[in-house]
């Protein structure tokens, strides 16, 4: 299938607002384009904003991720909501499951544990660091910078 016909979507941010303004990061995958923009201002650091094209080989992984994940038969009704602490959004198009998720930042494990829905929050959670891991290692092998 063609990256233009294929509705696969992912977009993952996380972020808060605090003495340092507004500190986010965020990928998006998008019809073959991946997009990867991190705000900090701690210590005068900047915005970083990197795009890239990416094969189809890496478009298959980042579908097997998180088709195994099987985040889509979940639910965030039960999941703690965004706060002053920050906020983590999840926004998922595969085949004709499309899903968005809302949900606070989840500090450790065991913040996953002690919410309403840890099973719900675990998918979510793994999820969340097996795409990290994929997109800071694309960003580390085709720019010269760290991605955190």
């Amino acid at each position: 299938m063609s990256s233009e016909s294929d509705p696969f979507y992912f977009r993952y941010y996380t972020g808060h607002s605090g003495k340092h303004g507004h500190e986010f990061l965020e990928f998006e995958y998008s019809h073959g384009r991946l997009r990867y923009a991190n705000n900090s201002n701690y210590r005068n650091d900047s915005l970083i904003r990197k795009e890239m094209f990416v094969g189809p080989l890496i478009v298959k992984e980042l579908k097997r991720i998180v088709e195994t994940s099987e985040i889509v038969k979940e639910d965030d009704s039960n999941w703690p909501k965004p706060n002053i602490v920050g906020k983590q959004e999840l926004e998922v198009r595969l085949g004709t499951d499309h899903i968005s998720f809302h949900t606070a930042k989840i500090g450790s494990l065991m913040d996953v544990s002690e919410s309403e829905d840890p099973e719900g929050l675990r998918v979510f959670y793994y999820l969340v660091q097996d795409v990290k891991c994929l997109v800071f290692s694309l960003i580390s092998l085709h720019f010269k910078i760290k991605p955190i």
